[in-house]
């Protein structure tokens, strides 16, 4: 008999919800700080504009602008901004809450059917001899759980967006005192969004697993079966507001620059042109509301996958609860890691110079993940018996503690490597966005090749790492190995998303900068801040698409243990016409979303050149630009194109395992995979790379972006096309891509007893 874990199982229960009330609280009081920077104009008693200290004087005195004008601007921006994205979420979500209803229903008249609707216990999956639960209640509780996952998955992004329109002015008021206050501002903003986040996925997880407990009693195969639920909600709804919301920005975004920097040579962002809010609130649906539910749903399925193992293992069959929910004590340590990680860049080091952001995002990484690497040691070994055993495609393997922290930790650093590897591919400090930068010089053509082979070449270092860290992982502990080596990669979830969620406020500040006419040395502050971002936007994609590669691995080895296939052969044909559709399904999903943003960008496109062709005084900024018209056309086309890719990735599991049955299932699932994680990570470091090169000229912060600029110039123009065609590569295609591989195979797990009992007609006829 293994030894006990060390942590006794009150402790447990007591410290995972304290783990993410202490989250949530710490999200609270970021979002008090943030509330503090006033968007109100404060007047002094001699009628003069506040200072903000002693000799503080504002660049804006300096400058003689009235202040007051200044802030009504911001205010007045950041509410149309808000509200058109309030406006889109909901009219999103409304459609997305159809789709749930519907889906739900399917997985309960599946899931309830493979036993015929009965309600008498029947013998265990995996251990004959013992009685389980019957096939209706896992239809039952998995449709709950689903719709647990759906609506947090929901909450989640809507409260990112909510938070991150809050910030966004703000963040350019605090320009005006200093690139170091707007960064915090900045950062402080997407930290409450990452432990907000980090928190209640946990939470409403961990009460899930106890309230259905209630019910199954010392059923665990039963009960985590039905919590694999709450992986397929999160993720199902990360698909639409990823695609919907990357549709939406993308299009705004190419209109805006297509007609106002390429056509008419008016800055970005600039107030007269009429795409100029939609570009904004876009940043805020896609990257904000779009990541916040995608990196739900990794956490969500990658949780799913390492329990369902484990309920199958010795911890499972021995009803050891505190080894049993390891995945959510790795959470746990995982909030609190950060949470001290983020104080290193609030209060423990003030920034003071523009090149300092960079380098303080970057520290961020390297801090939380090795006060993370001792949590994690910690908690393996106090949550953890000294040897047990991982259920193995039907062999038990005997495992011991040290090789479980051993995966965690492989996880953990791959994630470093690959955010770092992107970092270096997509930010202009480096040579590969400079040489990207130069080769425009020659025109748009060069400057296209260079981008390509550049997102191409960033590929194979990730690969590398995520191969190792698969190899590594799972020799020691099988796929339960692999499943807390994704959970290693996304334990540090809450630092990654407040690096991420900063990019998109800060892009926002500097466009409010610019509608609000503040001055030139404001926007240089803004721009700074958002070159940052726009790497730690790729990092967060780099993180988003490694962990969906292990959590998509892990879910399909419980696939497969789950419907009962001895081994995945891919000489038979069965599995290999699997392996080659699979391998194509990536492409056919890019090929939709890209000509989706395509589509909606030439509606837009059209408008804002009527707007300037039609509305006389709009150049000369007399009259303003229709705004709504631009908002409403991106609204619609994303609700409306968001459906076609949406079901693709939701119906060709169910198509497949009912037709072809669960071996071609298998093929289909190893085959998206294996393709889609490469076009994932080069189509995301591809734009960002061709997004940065085009700052690198704008910003011409060195000798050499000097001779490429300045803004308007031809490598510059070329630039700009570059960035444009990148757009729905690093914001749309990309980072739904990897949604498409981890609900694929979740939605395949959930619905593992009904094509194992009823699947693959075709071949049963032939």
């Amino acid at each position: 008999m293994a030894a006990a874990a060390t942590l006794p199982e009150l402790a447990t229960q007591v410290l995972i919800p304290v783990a993410a009330a202490v989250g949530i609280a710490f999200a609270v009081l970021q979002w008090v700080l943030v509330s503090k920077v006033r968007l109100t104009p404060e007047r002094r008693a001699d009628g003069g504009a506040a200072k903000t200290g002693p000799g503080d004087y504002l660049i804006e005195e300096e400058e003689g602008l009235n202040d007051h004008n200044v802030v009504v601007k911001c205010a007045e921006i950041q509410s149309a901004i808000s509200e058109g994205a309030t406006s889109f979420l909901f009219t999103e979500y409304k459609y997305v809450g159809l789709f749930m209803g519907i889906f739900a229903i399917l997985i309960f008249l599946f899931l309830g059917s493979v036993e015929g609707f009965s309600t008498k216990s029947q013998p265990c999956h995996y251990s004959k001899d013992k009685t389980c639960k019957p096939a209706l209640a896992n239809a039952i509780f998995s449709t709950i759980a689903f719709v647990l996952g759906a609506v947090t998955s929901l909450v989640s992004g809507f409260l990112g967006m909510k938070i991150a329109t809050y910030a966004n002015a703000r963040t350019t008021l605090e320009a005006r005192k200093g690139v170091g206050k707007a960064f915090i501002t900045a950062f402080r903003s997407g930290a409450v969004m990452g432990f907000l986040l980090a928190a209640n996925g946990l939470l409403v997880l961990y009460i899930a697993i106890n309230l259905f407990g209630i019910y199954y009693g010392d059923d665990w195969e039963g009960l985590f079966e039905a919590i694999t639920g709450y992986g397929l909600g999160g993720s199902s709804m990360a698909l639409f507001g990823r695609v919907g919301g990357g549709i939406y920005t993308k299009a705004a975004d190419v209109g805006a620059d297509l007609v106002g920097k390429v056509e008419r040579n008016i800055p970005e962002d600039d107030p007269r042109n009429p795409a100029v809010i939609a570009d904004n609130v876009g940043d805020n649906v896609g990257d904000i509301a779009g990541m916040g539910s995608d990196l739900f749903g990794s956490y969500a399925e990658s949780s799913c996958a390492a329990l369902v193992v484990a309920s199958i293992s010795s911890f499972g069959i021995n009803h050891e609860f505190t080894p049993m929910v390891y995945p959510l004590l790795v959470s746990s340590v995982g909030i609190i890691a950060c949470l001290i990680t983020t104080l290193f860049a609030t209060d423990f080091f003030e920034i003071k110079a523009v090149n300092e952001i960079e380098p303080a995002l970057k520290k961020q990484l390297i801090i939380s993940t090795v006060v993370m690497t001792i949590g994690i040691a910690l908690i393996s070994w106090l949550g953890l018996p000294y040897t047990f055993t991982i259920f193995n495609f039907g062999v038990q393997k005997t495992v011991r503690s040290w090789q479980l922290f051993l995966c965690v930790a492989v996880g953990l650093w791959a994630g470093l490597i690959i955010g770092f590897v992107t970092e270096y591919y997509t930010s202009n400090a480096y040579s590969p966005v400079q040489d990207v930068a130069d080769s425009c010089r020659t025109g748009a053509a060069t400057n296209v090749i260079f981008g390509l082979a550049l997102g191409y070449k960033s590929v194979i270092i990730p690969i590398f790492a995520i191969a190792f860290s698969i190899f590594l992982s799972f020799s020691l502990a099988a796929m339960y190995g692999v499943a807390v080596a994704a959970l290693g990669m996304l334990s540090t979830i809450a630092t990654g998303l407040a690096i991420d969620a900063y990019g998109p406020i800060s892009d926002n500040a500097g466009g409010i900068a610019e509608m609000a006419g503040m001055s030139h040395r404001i926007r240089e502050r803004t721009d700074a801040l958002d070159a940052a971002g726009n790497t730690t936007a790729a990092i967060g994609k780099g993180f988003a698409i490694g962990s969906a590669a292990l959590v998509s691995l892990a879910l399909f080895g419980a696939f497969v243990s789950r419907a009962a296939i001895s081994t995945v052969d891919v000489l038979t044909p069965k599995v290999f016409i699997g392996l080659i559709v699979g391998a194509m399904l990536p492409y056919w999903f890019s090929a939709m979303t890209m000509k989706s943003v395509g589509s909606a960008a030439l509606k837009m496109v059209e408008e804002v050149r009527r707007q300037f062709n039609t509305i006389p005084g709009l150049m000369e900024g007399t009259t303003k630009p229709d705004y709504a018209t631009c908002v409403k056309i991106s609204t619609d086309a994303s609700i409306k194109e968001m459906i076609p890719p949406g079901a693709l990735v939701m119906l060709t599991p169910l198509i497949v395992g009912i037709l072809f049955g669960v071996e071609t299932l298998s093929g289909v699932l190893a085959g998206a995979l294996v393709s889609g994680v490469q076009i994932a990570i080069s189509a995301s470091n591809t734009g960002g790379a061709w997004d940065n090169a085009k700052k690198y000229i704008e910003a011409g912060a060195s000798e050499h972006a000097r001779t490429l600029g300045p803004k308007g110039s031809d490598p510059h123009k070329a630039a700009v096309i570059g960035d444009t065609i990148g757009d729905p590569l690093k914001d749309t295609s990309g980072p739904s891509l990897n949604i498409l591989i981890k609900l694929m195979a979740v939605e395949s797990l959930v619905f593992a007893p009904f094509f194992a009992t009823h699947g693959g007609i075709l071949f049963k006829w032939l």
